[in-house]
């Protein structure tokens, strides 16, 4: 659908920019993307990509609004305690941009959401936001068999990390080959070592970062890993390498 007057003026500054233009507007406002968790990530995501203009937006959390969650968690309000995460959200993105649609999955991600339709046919990137292992090797095994870009952050204490894989293009090296599924070892997240605010921040606008390149065409970072560190003010990134006995990419392709 082409733009309008209104997309004209609300778009003005990406439509100033030579490499998006009027043609790079119409891409994002024709995506469908998945978020998958409305806390610290997701909050600053899904805000980025509505003003954005990303046309589709399904937002997917069970949980309600608590007042521990409003130190970082920046879509909420003290009101909101007690409600659906992704209902608050979806009232939030709509009222920014009245122009997109959002859809709010109050649930667990699961294998209906990731697997039928196919992840390619429903959504052009999925966004991880979540704070556990499970949900991440969910979501990284069905991105990675149905061919979908995939933008995973988090974040604890000072300290955040990004990695993006673009599963279109490249078919080895996935979010598997990196992170320890096995492992018995409790996870390190915000409830129970505590995060600083605006390190989520910091992420979650790197991943909508991300999100945008990857729908214009800009992405070439498959599987490189970047790490924050929000109190000396660093970063570090680094090439991840492929696990050749990756479970999920190592023993099915070359």
């Amino acid at each position: 659908m082409p733009l309008n007057d209104d997309d004209f003026m609300r778009y003005s500054r990406h439509l100033l920019m030579g490499d998006i233009g009027e043609a790079g507007q119409e891409k994002l406002t024709q995506a469908k993307v998945l978020i998958v968790g409305l806390g610290g990530l997701g909050c600053p995501v899904a805000l980025y990509l509505a003003a954005a203009g990303v046309g589709h937006i399904d937002l997917c959390d069970p949980d309600r609004v608590d007042k521990t969650n409003l130190q970082r968690q920046v879509l909420y309000r003290t009101e909101d305690c007690g409600e659906l995460k992704v209902a608050c959200a979806k009232d939030r993105l709509q009222a920014l941009n009245s122009g997109i649609t959002v859809n709010a999955l109050a649930r667990e991600v699961d294998v209906e959401i990731l697997a039928g339709p196919p992840l390619t046919e429903s959504y052009s990137a999925v966004i991880d936001c979540t704070d556990n292992v499970a949900a991440r090797q969910l979501i990284n095994t069905a991105c990675y068999q149905q061919k979908t870009p995939l933008i995973s952050a988090a974040a604890v204490g000072w300290e955040g990390q990004i990695v993006a894989f673009d599963f279109r293009h490249y078919r080895r090296l996935c979010f598997s080959c990196i992170i320890d599924y096995k492992s018995t070892e409790p996870m390190m997240n915000c409830a129970n070592s505590g995060v600083v605010g605006p390190v989520l921040g910091v992420m979650g606008s790197l991943q909508s970062t991300a999100v945008m390149r990857m729908l214009l065409g800009f992405f070439e970072q498959h599987g490189e890993l970047q790490r924050y560190d929000g109190k000396r003010g660093q970063w570090l990134t680094m090439q991840c390498a492929v696990d050749p006995r990756c479970p999920i990419c190592g023993p099915t392709d070359s």
